[in-house]
This record gives structure tokens, C-alpha cells and sequence, in this order.
């Protein structure tokens, strides 16, 4: 009997909930932040996570007219963004820029909104998403200022093998090969948009376009980049993983501290063709 009770004071609850969502305006954030410090996007118990830092400014600032804060994805520990979205419910009078004002008083030093704007009841920071692009730095010398943000190799990369061997990687295929398996993703294809390569100063830059990732999967990418960059792995072995599940690619998992997630993309926006590292790290000369 009483378990009945429960499960029925459950469903009340979260209908009252669902029903009063319908009245709180919904806006949308950009953010940046630097996630050495963090667990990840996504809120965990017991855990510090940017959802979560940013779920308690929400709550300080709205107090009980705050309802939701949820974003366009996750980003695994460790993982930094330059422009995430996120959308946010709560019942208030405050502009915009009010907002942001206020969260950016509240928030840790390495969380920043860049922007707050109101948008329609429609728009969801995670089901509305396009494409998302991330960038991964390496950077062929140590450095003393950069290394929560880079991936140093001391080992020489052989940039036009990788180039040519990332071009595989576009189009639908299967990733199982370069995730971990994960209980919330429903499938493993992924649709791979762009892949470029380039070089600036010290750093070899790695920049994917795709329509959604899954754990782990660009920095695995990498990670088969770099190997085939030393000459220990060919075009072969990513043939055979995108065609076949192998715990190999676990092996040359690419450190957080290197990637970036870019840009979140929804309809009409634009894809810059163009793109650039996030710090300089100049090569070394004698004077």
C-alpha cells in the first residue's frame, strides 16, 4: 500500500513539475571554461562538475523560481570548452545581461558566460544541436605556461602522414572501436563532417566537425593520429578498427588537457572554414 502511495506522490510531483515548466522563461548561455579542475560537464554526487557550479549560482540567484539548467552535451574530465550552450528555466523579471552579470559574480574564475539571451519554450541546448566541433592541441616542445592545454610529444610527428591518414576518418561510421561502453549513448555511428590539420608555431592542431561524439572518441582519434605520426601505427589499423571492435585504440587514449570543444552548432549557423590555437607557443631562437 505504501509503495503505491509513493510511486503516486512520485508522478504528482514530477507532472507538477512538467506542468510548471510551461511558465518559466527559457534562456540560452555561452560559456567558456577551463576544465582541469572539474569532473566533467555533467552533475555528479560527491563530485565537482560545471553543471553543477553552475546549477548552484543558479539556485543562489532564482532561488525557488529556478527550474533547469541543462547543456548541449557532455565534456569529459578535464576537457575545456570555448563556446558551450546551455539553455536555463527560471521564473524572473531580469534581463539578459542581468543574468550574466550575476552568474559571472557567483561563478569560479575559470567559468565565464559569455552571453545570456531569452529564447523560445522550443529550443533545447541538446536536442536542437546540428554539429559540434572540437579542437585538440599538441605541442612539439615542453612548455613552462601551456600545459593544461596541450598534449606535449617529444617524439617527431610526421604531419603529412597524419593529414593524409585523418582523411579516413570521414563520413558515417561505426566508432565502437574508440569509446568506452556507455550505457546512454544508443549507438556508435557517428557522421564525421570535417577533419583538418594544421600547423602553427610549436603546435600541431587537430579540428573535427561531427554531428555528435561519443565518450572518449576524439581524443582516441588523436591518439591514432599521433601513432601513425610516429610510424608505429599505418592507414590499415583505422581501417580495421572503424570496421572492426577493437580495445586497441584504449591504448593511445589522448590526454583532456589538450582538447577543446569549439563550437556548438544549430540551424543557420555558420561553420568558419577557418580556425586558430588558443595560446602561442613559439619556437625557441638565440639571439
Amino acid at each position: 500500500m505504501s509503495k503505491n502511495i509513493n510511486r503516486k506522490s512520485k508522478a504528482q510531483f514530477y507532472q507538477k513539475k512538467k506542468s510548471q515548466t510551461k511558465d518559466f522563461p527559457r534562456f540560452k548561455l555561452y560559456l567558456e571554461y577551463e576544465g582541469t579542475r572539474y569532473s566533467g560537464w555533467q552533475k555528479q554526487p560527491n563530485a565537482r562538475t560545471i553543471q553543477g557550479e553552475l546549477i548552484k549560482a543558479c539556485e543562489k540567484i532564482f532561488g525557488d523560481d529556478f527550474n533547469d539548467l541543462q547543456g548541449s552535451g557532455r565534456t569529459d574530465s578535464g576537457v575545456h570548452a570555448l563556446c558551450q550552450v546551455a539553455h536555463l528555466d527560471a521564473k524572473t523579471v531580469l534581463a539578459p545581461e542581468i543574468i550574466k552579470l550575476k552568474l559571472n559574480d557567483l561563478l569560479p574564475h575559470d567559468i565565464n558566460i559569455l552571453e545570456v539571451e531569452k529564447v523560445g519554450k522550443n529550443f533545447h541546448a541538446r536536442h536542437d544541436v546540428k554539429s559540434r566541433s572540437y579542437i585538440y592541441q599538441i605541442s612539439r616542445r615542453r612548455t613552462a605556461f601551456g600545459k593544461n592545454f596541450v598534449w606535449w610529444i617529444k617524439d617527431n610527428l610526421d604531419f603529412n602522414a597524419m593529414n593524409s591518414a585523418s582523411k579516413l576518418f570521414l563520413g558515417m561510421h561505426d566508432f565502437a572501436s574508440f569509446s568506452d561502453d556507455d550505457p546512454e549513448e544508443k549507438s556508435t555511428k557517428v557522421l564525421i563532417e570535417s577533419i583538418q590539420l594544421k600547423k602553427e608555431d610549436e603546435l600541431i592542431l587537430i579540428r573535427i566537425i561531427g554531428s555528435h561524439f561519443i565518450w572518449k572518441m576524439v581524443r582516441r582519434i588523436v591518439g591514432v593520429l599521433v601513432e601513425i605520426g610516429r610510424g608505429k601505427k599505418s592507414e590499415n589499423d583505422i581501417l580495421y578498427y572503424l570496421k572492426n571492435k577493437s580495445d586497441e585504440p584504449a591504448r593511445f587514449t589522448a590526454p583532456p588537457s589538450g582538447l577543446f570543444l569549439e563550437k556548438v552548432y544549430y540551424e543557420d549557423d555558420k561553420i568558419e572554414k577557418e580556425f586558430e590555437s588558443l595560446i602561442r607557443i613559439k619556437g625557441f631562437a638565440r639571439t
